[in-house]
């Protein structure tokens, strides 16, 4: 729990604390078994709710692994739109791509425990689908942002900045799971990334 946290309504902490908990033991249940051998029942079971309280946390079973699509989605719109007055949407998201990677976040996709994480997402075609899914949301929602910032064409941009953002996050995670050190994931990753915005950015794509 964060600082912010604290300032909410006992309520509305409780009911982070709940969908926290689910999550947390969904992910552990399904690292260890696999997606399609663990019921949300038996998530439910583990969490100490009910499986009805499960799915109004979760509307689908995909989303108890790979909770943090809506985070990741906010997080892109949300670099755009607050970004501060004069920088140039890219460097923004720029920006957020690299404090993500410093802060071993788990959007970064590089960090000591993700590899037997993404491992798992790479033997579900279920949750492999929802990955994608969740990459066609950050692009629309960065798309809808682009435009409000007056970008020419938004929907290009948003296009080019999540496939490159999600090429280096992937290559990432491949080079994890097959047992790279951190260290040097994360050095080469940063290289990537700063690359691959340099590019974006040398391209005009946010004009």
């Amino acid at each position: 729990m964060d600082g912010n946290d604290e300032e909410l309504p006992l309520r509305e902490r409780k009911k982070r604390e709940t969908r926290q908990r689910i999550s947390d033991v969904a992910t552990e249940l399904i690292g260890e078994r696999g997606f399609d051998a663990v019921t949300v029942a038996e998530i439910a079971r583990a969490a100490g709710v009910s499986p009805m309280t499960v799915f109004n946390y979760f509307p689908r079973k995909e989303d108890l692994f790979l909770d943090r699509i809506p985070q990741a989605v906010d997080l892109f719109a949300a670099a755009v739109r607050d970004r501060a007055p004069g920088e140039p949407p890219l460097a923004a998201l720029r920006g957020l791509a690299l404090r993500l990677l410093e802060e071993r976040h788990p959007l970064s996709g590089v960090g000591e425990t993700f590899a037997d994480f993404w491992r798992t997402v790479a033997g579900s075609p279920a949750l492999r689908a929802r990955a994608r899914e969740g990459a066609e949301e950050i692009e629309r929602a960065l798309a809808d942002a682009f435009g409000e910032a007056g970008v020419a064409d938004p929907g290009l941009a948003a296009a080019l900045t999540v496939a490159a953002y999600r090429t280096a996050f992937l290559g990432s995670v491949r080079r994890l799971a097959a047992g790279d050190p951190v260290a040097e994931v994360a050095r080469d990753h940063r290289t990537r990334l700063e690359e691959a915005f340099g590019a974006l950015e040398r391209a005009a794509l946010d004009r």
